[in-house]
């Protein structure tokens, strides 16, 4: 496939202009298939700039939060069509920037444009509530209002429907936005704003800044404007905004998970054995949700372990905008680096690699970085590689020989963001769902996968124990009750 050879450089958007940083730097954006393919340059904003988009929100405040409900699920309809229109340039695009495939770069555009009309829909049903008085002369009731700046800090991973799940719902609330992508795939992220700022949003109402976070992150989450922080990304980043915000500061963090998939020896294998790589492989691993661990019945083991190296071994490793490449790069050298690190650190702990694990540096796969997925076997739970993120194609296969253990296992880890089970034992599922420690449950399904519609979020060190993303309930991380009592 052909690939532009013009670089283009583009520009922040703040109080409705595109304008370059005040630092007068940039920086680029590369394909993680050809390191050589640039995708774009983009400003590497310092503080002030920062600062202006800040102040140019809270300006735009004062009229946005008046605007009426119809007109912003107006623009948001509108922003859907606009994405919709430019699916295949923008698949394209994201598959160039992160590396995932281009079926699961055209579902993520698509999922974004949905989201931004569920929400234009639900941003019409926010109300709240009449209660009842003891005082005959004064009735007494609820109102929903908006916070006032807020500032959407997002990953690589899923670059356009992750800020839309934040974005779409600030936005119709009748608050205004900060936005900050990663560095690692911000045109996708420009794409999102292009097609809000061109559906009709007035100025100042969304603001758009690209560059590190060492350079950006602390104004971001500090500057007394703002009154809410939205993140998904590591741990470690989220403990930081956390120590950071302001006491009178909203903060909604999704963070890592370490997500089981257990495998009951009623289980149908081969399904089970698709189920892991489905949530382990795909996105090439780079998923919040991703199968880290499957913890698996001794009935069952080995029958397993053969399906799913069988299985693993057909799959096709490559640049994802090939056709049949169904495993694309990892995102970034760091974490090229990271995931290699962790394959060895599983073989020094004594875990087996029956499969994969190597770097890809033949041929085509010379100038990105590709790795083959990696299957351990005789996993001890207390290993690293059983118990840290690695965020990449790497699945731990867990021994255990009762369902109880199995449970335990699953728990044993400072995450719990999604898990799941392969079983047909109704007593078995509910005793899973009512017992695994997780945000998200699943049942013959795979640990990845989110309708916009449901709840979002883990427990433990997954997520701050606040609100959640996505479905109607997530309207609440951005609205405030003000309670009235109103006197004849």
């Amino acid at each position: 496939m052909a690939i532009e050879t013009t670089v283009q450089t583009f520009q922040n958007l703040i109080n409705g202009e595109w304008i370059n940083s005040t630092g007068n730097a940039t920086f680029e954006s590369i394909n993680p298939a050809n390191r050589s393919d640039i995708v774009g340059r983009f400003q590497s904003s310092v503080e002030e700039d920062v600062v202006l988009a800040i102040e140019s929100a809270e300006r735009a405040f004062q009229t946005w939060r008046n605007v009426a409900p119809s007109k912003r699920a107006e623009i948001l309809y509108k922003a859907a069509d606009l994405l919709e229109a430019g699916l295949e340039q923008y698949a394209l695009e994201l598959t160039r920037e992160e590396g995932k495939t281009l079926a699961s770069s055209r579902m993520e555009v698509k999922r974004s444009a949905q989201t931004l009309r569920y929400y234009a829909f639900e941003g019409l049903n926010i109300s709240g509530e009449t209660l009842p008085s003891d005082d005959p002369t004064t009735s007494i009731y609820t109102k929903k209002e908006p916070l006032g700046v807020v500032t959407v800090i997002t990953p690589w991973n899923f670059p356009i429907s992750i800020p839309a799940r934040k974005i779409a719902p600030a936005l119709v609330t009748g608050n205004t936005v900060v936005f900050k992508p990663a560095s690692d795939t911000p045109l996708i992220a420009l794409r999102l704003v292009q097609a809000l700022h061109e559906a009709g949003l007035p100025a100042g109402v969304l603001n758009f800044v690209t560059g590190s976070a060492s350079r950006t992150g602390h104004t971001l989450v500090t500057h007394p404007a703002v009154k809410a922080v939205t993140f998904t990304g590591s741990t470690g980043a989220g403990e930081t905004i956390q120590r950071s915000v302001r006491l009178s500061t909203r903060i909604q963090l999704e963070l890592g998970g370490k997500n089981p998939l257990l495998v009951m020896e009623d289980a149908n294998v081969e399904q089970a054995a698709e189920l892991a790589i489905k949530g382990g492989f795909e996105l090439t691993g780079q998923a919040c949700t991703g199968t880290s661990r499957v913890i698996v019945m001794d009935e069952v083991h080995d029958r397993f372990v053969r399906a799913l190296v069988e299985k693993t071994g057909k799959l096709s490793v490559g640049d994802g905008c090939c056709q049949g490449v169904e495993i694309g790069p990892l995102a970034n050298a760091s974490q090229l680096k990271n995931v290699l690190e962790y394959i060895e650190i599983g073989k020094a702990e004594g875990a087996e690699l029956v499969y994969g694990g190597e770097q890809l540096t033949n041929g085509d796969y010379a100038h990105g970085y590709f790795v083959r997925p990696a299957i351990f076997t005789n996993v001890k739970p207390t290993m690293r590689i059983a118990q840290e993120e690695i965020f990449g194609p790497v699945i731990s296969v867990i021994r255990v020989s009762s369902f109880q253990e199995a449970i335990e296992i699953a728990n044993n880890v400072e995450y719990g963001l999604s898990a799941a089970i392969c079983t047909t034992d109704p007593a078995r599922i509910q005793h899973f769902v009512n017992n695994v420690q997780a945000g998200v449950v699943k049942v013959n399904r795979p640990t990845t996968g989110n309708a916009p519609q449901v709840p979002f979020g883990g427990v433990k060190m997954s997520s701050t124990a606040t609100y959640r993303e996505s479905g109607r309930g997530a309207l609440e991380f951005y609205t405030q009750i003000k309670s009235v009592y109103h006197g004849v």
